[in-house]
């Protein structure tokens, strides 16, 4: 590997740098990566969240091929093309009801920063432009962009930030509490009353002052936070009635992962604005987007006719080849039933998932969905070593693990089959209990 040149993401660059080529991807098909040193590893997160089809589907890599030679790229500003065009129309299909109107990005991070730029806009149009304040949640993540770090929780994506957060942020605690929901299969019964603790920061800086609330229906990045019975409920109620626009960020959860298009479906609750991207082109190409409802879009459609009515887009909104590969991406879903078949996957998952309880360093299980996450025992001084060490030993075992902190979270495939999810807890057992020996 060469030393130094790809500065990588989220990365310990000094670390993997050092590591040789069991850490080079060469190749993927289906549910399995192929390293530069020839081993072959389970892809337990589907690439980044964003692949649940699988790697190298031919006809996606045909989509592509054909769109590349029909209409490679067009600009975005002024003009559109039959691609973006039919393709906004069939998310909206997809959506809850009553959100009718995509916006295009090209990431999760573009999603967000668009949807809190949409939310204050929105709120100046009618007439309330004092409503500037945007609300997180602890915990939270909502991409890289400075808006999206701000309103986003988790500390060590901030603190290096810190000086340059977006004004007039604040936070909501998120809904986990160990001692009340440790174990828990899919939805914890304890908790909706922590969505109470929007009312206290309404009280605090007055409701004519928030714009919108963001929140992960489930809390991916920082280690599947599952909500409690009732507490998107609360949400919804709280922020309606007080005119505060709801977000929910489904760039992980959107499409399929919750065994429904949209995680918002699986709970019954309907958000103002959905944000999506990663599994909506299978990761093949980047593509990202917000879905509205009639009152946020038909609020905009004001003015002049010859004026711009939101000042914000992206050179690549909507691009061609990453809407034709969409759409190919969502008939593969819609053909092959991947919403059944994560319906299907999801109590398989959770029965094997939960069998790891008897593993001494194992602190918490959780899941839902095709989501799980293992929760081990904190090492004060020693966690982010043991995460190496879990990374390493999982590409031994032939599992490629993603590691946060003290938690493991899996989110395999659409396509896995019984008894790949199976294959995969037995390898994770014997990469927690040769750490164990070593922490």
């Amino acid at each position: 590997m060469s030393e130094g040149r790809n500065w990588m993401p989220f990365t310990a660059n000094r670390l993997v740098n050092g590591r040789g080529d069991h850490r080079v991807v060469a190749s993927a098909k289906g549910p399995y990566y192929t390293m530069a040193d020839g081993k072959t590893v389970f892809d337990t997160l589907s690439g980044l969240w964003c692949t649940p089809l699988g790697h190298g589907n031919p006809r996606i890599a045909d989509a592509l091929r054909q769109q590349a030679e029909t209409l490679d790229f067009a600009p975005g500003f002024q003009m559109t093309h039959a691609p973006a065009v039919t393709l906004a129309a069939r998310i909206a299909k997809m959506a809850p009801e009553g959100l009718e109107h995509v916006f295009f990005a090209n990431s999760g991070s573009e999603a967000v920063d668009t949807a809190l730029k949409i939310a204050i806009g929105f709120h100046k149009l009618k007439g309330e432009g004092g409503r500037f304040r945007l609300i997180g949640r602890e915990r939270g993540y909502h991409g890289v962009g400075f808006g999206g770090m701000s309103v986003g929780g988790i500390v060590p994506n901030r603190k290096m930030f810190a000086t340059v957060m977006v004004p007039g942020v604040d936070h909501i605690r998120h809904p986990y509490d160990h001692a009340y929901v440790a174990f828990s299969k899919g939805q914890p019964e304890w908790g909706a009353h922590l969505a109470d603790d929007l009312e206290r920061l309404v009280a605090l800086h007055d409701a004519s002052t928030i714009a919108a609330v963001i929140v992960e229906p489930v809390q991916g990045s920082t280690g599947i936070l599952v909500p409690p019975v009732g507490y998107l409920q609360k949400l919804r109620e709280i922020c309606t009635k007080h005119g505060i626009l709801l977000i929910f960020d489904e760039v992980i959860t959107g499409f399929g992962r919750m065994g429904e298009n949209f995680a918002s479906q699986r709970f019954g609750v309907t958000p103002d604005m959905i944000t999506f991207a990663k599994a909506v082109t299978n990761g093949i190409i980047p593509m990202g987007g917000v879905i509205v409802t009639s009152e946020i879009y038909k609020t905009f459609m004001n003015g002049p006719d010859a004026a711009i009515e939101f000042a914000h887009g992206y050179t690549y909104s909507g691009h061609p080849m990453a809407a034709a590969v969409a759409h190919t991406v969502l008939d593969i879903m819609e053909e092959e039933g991947t919403n059944a078949a994560v319906r299907a996957l999801e109590p398989i998952l959770e029965e094997e998932i939960h069998a790891l309880q008897d593993l001494k360093s194992v602190k918490d299980l959780r899941n839902i969905g095709l989501t799980a996450a293992i929760e081990l025992n904190p090492l004060s001084d020693k966690s982010a070593l043991r995460s190496a060490q879990l990374f390493e030993r999982g590409l031994e075992e032939g599992v490629l693990l993603r590691v946060t902190g003290d938690t493991i979270s899996f989110g395999p495939p659409f396509i896995s089959t019984p008894d790949q999810i199976r294959g995969m807890i037995a390898q994770v057992r014997k990469v927690i209990i040769s750490c164990e020996k070593d922490f």
